[in-house]
């Protein structure tokens, strides 16, 4: 069944603070995932193992904090 106009375009962003080891360089890294697909508690629940991963590939950084919304809702970590 379709969704009306505002609801199909909403996305689930999951925000992730990363530092740098060893210092106070800090950055927000945004992953967007469309809300038809992926719910918060998913995002939630799956942030964790996509924090892991993007951590392997950036192994100059630790993650912070992570965090999921509503894109365009949340504010930086």
């Amino acid at each position: 069944m379709p969704r009306g106009g505002k609801e199909k375009d909403k996305m689930i962003e999951l925000l992730i603070s990363a530092c740098l080891i060893g210092g106070e360089d800090c950055r927000d890294i945004s992953m967007l995932y469309d809300a038809q697909d992926v719910s918060l508690m998913a995002c939630m629940t799956m942030g964790q193992t996509e924090a892991a991963r993007w951590q392997v590939e950036h192994p100059n950084y630790r993650i912070a904090r992570y965090s999921c919304n509503i894109a365009g809702r949340g504010k930086s970590i």
